[in-house]
Formats: structure tokens, C-alpha cells, sequence
């Protein structure tokens, strides 16, 4: 009999496609999707915050109190704390994300070890199935040439670069085939796709629309500067989701400059609000705390956010990562008025999502992913969530929904 391996992922779509690939790689070893039954434990982590990291430590515990299962890691975080962590006999092996289609090697390995691999390898990985999930991951970039004052990401993932194109589409045709409709388009800064092959992400989405099943293509996180005269020719194509999640990280022009980012307000402002006129959510990341950021330099940022027609937010407080220029900046915020910061934008957006929700009167398009008590979850094309009541079996279908409420944080349906 095959042991069984449970895959854990932490952090970003990145590490979702990244734990499919090593899912589609395994031949010797059987997947279970209980962790309560696996001899092998595979932890796919994060490193982007220190709370990220104290996530992975305290899974890691978890799983030695509960059973004897070996425990590998892997993602980021076997680049900054795989080999502590190997050291204290918390985990069998440690390996880098170019590693990963050698699982069954890796987990075979009779002896504790750490492999860090390379960081700029390029994905050979066809994947033509993600188990468990109704929506597929599509990495086509790997890496980042920004250095933002604060993100190790850089660090452990290496500099941007592309993956090949006709690899792209050919796990698009197969996942197609295999009766996916919606695809996401991910990697560690995906706008930078095409940089470094003469191509672009707007060419890339217009050739991957063109492939038989393909409904919808959503994004992941991409930097405003990256939306230029190409991609804005693609923003009233009927495939492209009518959500863009686009990277500000703050609003206040002093603390853009502290964190060495790329984009501007004002210019950030009339993007968003060009997309706002076409009918798009918008989403953002934003980092409350971050070294330098004063009372003054808050109030100023809350303004220019209250501006911004944002539906959208992943908001986190500062946290210091070694070797980045952040991690030396004074004077350091209270963690306290970090943490306030981050509900009190949060809070913000909240009220614009439901404002949003409430004013649109159109229908909604829903994949519907989960059942949960007896009621169906999705997201419709603006990536809000809807529930539906139905006494039909929606699992896994495209739904149409004319009539619906719009609740505190999502939408209400009964079909």
C-alpha cells in the first residue's frame, strides 16, 4: 500500500499552483486531501511577514502532537527558516521551489537533508488538473526586479522571469478539457510577464481567451504601472474579470517613496478611477506601520483612500524582515497603532465594498465553488462572494443570478 501525503499551503496563488505541480508530480506516494490520515505531511509555506512564519512554525507543532507523519518543507520559507528549522528536528527535509517535480525523490530520502535549489529556474510543469478546487491557477511568471524596502520576497524567489508561452497554453488546453472555466493568472509579479521574452500579459490574455472553455481570466496582484496603452486595450473584453487587484501599498506619497515603490498617487487615483468608470472593482495591498509613517502621514493616507473607488483590500501591519532596507528605518511604529491602522482601513473598505455591492444592477456571473450548511459559495465577476440557496446541485456550475441581496459581506440569492 502507497503512504499518503497531505499537501499544506500557505500564503499566495503562487504556492497553490506550485503544491498542484508537486500533487501532479507524485507517483509512488497516494494524495490525501485528510490530514488525519497522512504519512507525510508536504508544507508549502510563506515568508512575506513574521506572522506568516509564526503560522508555518505553529502548523509544524500542530502536526508533531497529532501524529507521527514526516514533515517536509518547502516555498519561501525554506529560505529563511528551513534550515533553523531542520537544525531543531522539526522537519525531515527542506527543499526550494525548483525542487518540486522531483518529489518522489525528495520524500524518499532516507536522511534529514536541505535543498535549497535555484533560484532562477523556470517551471517545465504541465499541469492538467488542481485537485479539490473548482477554479485553476496558471503560474506564468516566476520572481520580481522591484525592491521595495520592505519584501524579502525578491530574495527567495529571484528575479522575474517568464514562463514559456506554448507551455502556458498547452495546460490551459488541458485544464480546459478537463471542464475548467475560469483561470487565474499568478506568479510574483505577474504584470511583469513578457519583459523578458518581447511579449506581454495583454498578448498572453488575448491568446489564451482564444482556447475552447475558457469563460473567465482573473489576475492576481499587479502593479499599477503595469497597465499601460496594451492592457487597457483588453479591459472590455466580455472573458476578463471586472476586477483588478492592483498593488498600491499606501497612499501617502512620503511613505511610497519610504518603501522605494514604483507608483504615484495622483496618477494612481486617475488609473483607478478610469476603471472605476468601466465597471471594475478594484482591489489593493496596503501596509500599515511601516517605519516612518507618523500621524500626520495616516491622516493624509486615510484621505487620498477615501478617494479611490476601492472595493477591495489585503491590508497587513508591518513586519521587519532581515537583510531589507525597511528593517533599519526609524522610528519604528508601536505595533498597537499599526494593528489600529489596519481595522481602521479595513473598516473603510468594507463600507465602499457594500456601497458598490448595493449600486450595481445587473446580473451577476457565479462559479460556484463550495457547499457549506447546505448553501452554495461562489464569486461573481467582480470577486465578491455570493450565497445561494437552491435545492438544485450547483456544485461546479456557471450560474446567472438576476435577483439577489446584498448583506454586510456578500451577497444573498434563492433560486
Amino acid at each position: 500500500m502507497k503512504k499518503k501525503v497531505y499537501f499544506k499551503t500557505f500564503g499566495c496563488r503562487t504556492n497553490l499552483y506550485d503544491s498542484q505541480v508537486m500533487m501532479g508530480a507524485l507517483k509512488e506516494y497516494d494524495i490525501t486531501l485528510n490530514e488525519g490520515d497522512a504519512d507525510i505531511v508536504v508544507v508549502n509555506s510563506c515568508t512575506v511577514t513574521n506572522g506568516a512564519d509564526t503560522h508555518v512554525r505553529s502548523y509544524i507543532n500542530q502536526i508533531e502532537k497529532k501524529n507521527d507523519a514526516k514533515i517536509f518543507l518547502t516555498g519561501c520559507g525554506a529560505h529563511t527558516k528551513g534550515e533553523s528549522l531542520l537544525q531543531e528536528g522539526k522537519v525531515h527535509g527542506v527543499f526550494g521551489q525548483s525542487e518540486k517535480l522531483k518529489i518522489d525523490t525528495l520524500l524518499s530520502t532516507k536522511k534529514p537533508f536541505y535543498d535549497a535549489g535555484d533560484l532562477n529556474f523556470i517551471d517545465e510543469a504541465v499541469v492538467d488538473d488542481f485537485v479539490g478546487k473548482s477554479r485553476a491557477f496558471i503560474k506564468v511568471q516566476e520572481g520580481c526586479n522591484f525592491r521595495c524596502s520592505y519584501c524579502v520576497i525578491p530574495y527567495v524567489r529571484g528575479d522575474a522571469r517568464s514562463m514559456e508561452e506554448t507551455k502556458i497554453l498547452e495546460q490551459i488546453r488541458r485544464l480546459a478539457l478537463n471542464g475548467f472555466g475560469e483561470f487565474i493568472l499568478t506568479g510574483t509579479n505577474v504584470g511583469s510577464y513578457g519583459q523578458d521574452s518581447s511579449t506581454s500579459l495583454a498578448k498572453l490574455m488575448k491568446k489564451i481567451s482564444q482556447i475552447r472553455g475558457v469563460r473567465r481570466i482573473r489576475l492576481g496582484s499587479v502593479e499599477p504601472i503595469q497597465i499601460g496603452d496594451e492592457f487597457k486595450e483588453i479591459l472590455d473584453e466580455p472573458w476578463l474579470e471586472k476586477h483588478l487587484h492592483i498593488a498600491l501599498q499606501h497612499t501617502s506619497p512620503t511613505m511610497l517613496k519610504l518603501m522605494n515603490r514604483r507608483n504615484v498617487y495622483k496618477q494612481d487615483r486617475e488609473l483607478f478611477e478610469n476603471l472605476a468608470s468601466r465597471g471594475f472593482a478594484i482591489g489593493t495591498d496596503f501596509i500599515t506601520g511601516h517605519p516612518g509613517e507618523n500621524d500626520k502621514l495616516w491622516d493624509e493616507a486615510m484621505l487620498n483612500a477615501r478617494e479611490l473607488p476601492l472595493t477591495h483590500i489585503h491590508a497587513f501591519t508591518y513586519s521587519k524582515r532581515d537583510g531589507t532596507p525597511s528593517a533599519h528605518m526609524k522610528p519604528e511604529v508601536n505595533g498597537k497603532i499599526a494593528k489600529q491602522r489596519l481595522h481602521e482601513i479595513e473598516s473603510l473598505i468594507k463600507e465602499k465594498n457594500l456601497e458598490f455591492r448595493k449600486s450595481y444592477k445587473s446580473n451577476l456571473i457565479v462559479l460556484i465553488e463550495t457547499k457549506k450548511d447546505g448553501l452554495y459559495h461562489g464569486l461573481d465577476q467582480h470577486f465578491n462572494k455570493i450565497v445561494l440557496e437552491s435545492k438544485e446541485d450547483l456544485l461546479g456550475n456557471w450560474i446567472n443570478v438576476e435577483s439577489y441581496e446584498s448583506k454586510k459581506d456578500y451577497n444573498y440569492a434563492k433560486l
